[in-house]
């Protein structure tokens, strides 16, 4: 069993049930239809709602992603199923990596304040993990 994969495969898991549970209820508590007045601008509404379900989609791909990613985490540390475990475990380290830095990009890029790089913390998850992820494939 290797510990820190194990670790950053439940924590995935729990980030995949919380995108199901939680995330799709914040969601769906911004629809366009449901905030916006109509009567003002019905062809910017209509581009707004298109916008909303674009993003909507692209929140049920991450959600997919952390249910795959938390699988292939598991079968990392707890079987020997896969093959080239060094390779797959670096990489997946990588990617978590990339995640942090995208997501810190993103609030730069939209130039949030301070106090929203700690409320959307998710950058300290993907670097935490990342960092795991690397420690426990070094022991693969």
């Amino acid at each position: 069993m290797n510990y820190p994969i194990a670790v950053v495969g439940g924590l995935t898991l729990l980030a995949f049930v919380a995108h199901v549970m939680g995330g799709i209820r914040q969601s769906l508590s911004i629809e366009p239809s449901k905030v916006a007045d109509r009567q003002k601008d019905h062809a910017g509404l209509e581009v707004l709602e298109r916008n909303w379900v674009q993003s909507m989609c692209a929140f049920q791909l991450v959600t997919v992603d952390l249910l795959a990613l938390s699988g292939v985490l598991f079968l990392l540390a707890f079987t020997d199923v896969l093959a080239q475990k060094h390779f797959i475990g670096f990489a997946l380290a990588g990617f978590y990596f990339l995640w942090g830095c995208s997501w810190l990009a993103q609030l730069v890029a939209l130039k949030r304040k301070p106090k929203d790089y700690l409320l959307l913390g998710h950058w300290v998850f993907w670097f935490v993990s990342s960092g795991l992820i690397y420690w426990g494939s070094l022991s693969l």
